[in-house]
């Protein structure tokens, strides 16, 4: 009943910018807030960056001053500007929506993932 499309990631080297854009669609009656996680080989996976529908962000300490979240005028696209990135940035970047839906509770919906690799 609702799907979440990122896309957006790629290979870049250390120090560079990538530009993570995730689209909500389906029977969307209106959406919370919304965000992005992050799943390294081995590893949890871990908040980025969340922002609510009212523009109130939170960013995990590891991202500060080098990622910004920000939503789209019609406020079911959410993107992720991910500048000065670093090796330890590498990981499977996931967007998460709170969605109430037509006919259904509200719940939190995931996209495919989308792989970020930072190397030289």
């Amino acid at each position: 009943q609702v799907q979440l499309v990122e896309s957006g990631g790629g290979l870049v080297q250390p120090g560079g910018s990538l530009r993570l854009s995730c689209a909500a669609s389906g029977s969307i009656f209106s959406i919370n807030a919304m965000g992005w996680y992050r799943q390294a080989p081995g590893k949890q996976r871990e908040l980025v960056a969340t922002i609510t529908s009212g523009g109130g962000t939170n960013y995990a300490d590891s991202v500060k001053g080098r990622f910004t979240i920000s939503r789209g005028n019609a406020k079911n696209t959410v993107y992720l500007q991910m500048n000065s990135l670093k090796p330890d940035d590498t990981a499977v970047y996931y967007c998460n929506a709170n969605v109430q839906a037509y006919g259904f509770r509200r719940s939190d919906y995931w996209g495919q993932g989308t792989q970020v690799t930072v190397s030289s």
